[in-house]
């Protein structure tokens, strides 16, 4: 052996090609953090469809998370209020969507907590209910007593609340 250079044991050089691997998942998966936020689903889908070994994906992704990179409850924050923004959609929605996107339900009831003020809830419930009375009535105005206790209880059953649903009716008489 020449002097100088390390000695390396065989179980060192089993984990060699394992590192290496892991290296690469790693400057892949932080490649595609930095294009945009990812969740942990979703990262170790597109690492996995690179081809990257699962055993590798595992431990990137532990330690992405560990160092703070990579934050399922911060990832749905962010698609929430981006969503919030654009869409006029309910919050039983927006949960189920997070959870499609492989957010745990914690995380997702979490996260529409954070996101969803009394104000935010308002302004989206405003938007979603005049989606619905589009739907419902092709455009044609229907005051009825029956409509009005129809979209109140089509807005509780998509998850908004009770004291935004009330001001929404107080709001419109």
């Amino acid at each position: 052996m020449e002097s100088g250079s390390p000695e390396t044991s065989p179980s060192e050089q089993e984990d060699s090609p394992f590192a290496a691997a892991c290296l690469r998942a790693e400057k892949t998966a932080l490649h595609l953090i930095a294009r945009a936020e990812q969740n942990v689903s979703g990262l170790s889908r597109k690492l996995e469809k690179r081809g990257h070994d699962s055993a590798c994906i595992q431990t990137v992704i532990a330690r992405l998370c560990e160092a703070g990179l990579l934050d399922d409850r911060r990832y749905a924050r962010l698609w929430l209020g981006v969503r919030i923004n654009r869409q006029a959609s309910s919050p039983r929605r927006l949960f189920a969507a997070l959870c499609s996107r492989g957010i745990d339900h914690d995380d997702a009831e979490a996260a529409l907590k954070e996101t969803l003020d009394d104000e935010t809830e308002q302004r989206l419930l405003e938007r979603y209910a005049h989606k619905l009375q589009l739907k419902r009535t092709n455009g044609e105005d229907d005051d009825s007593a029956a409509a009005c206790r129809s979209l109140r209880y089509a807005l509780k059953s998509e998850g908004f609340s009770s004291a935004v649903i009330q001001c929404f009716f107080d709001n419109s008489e």
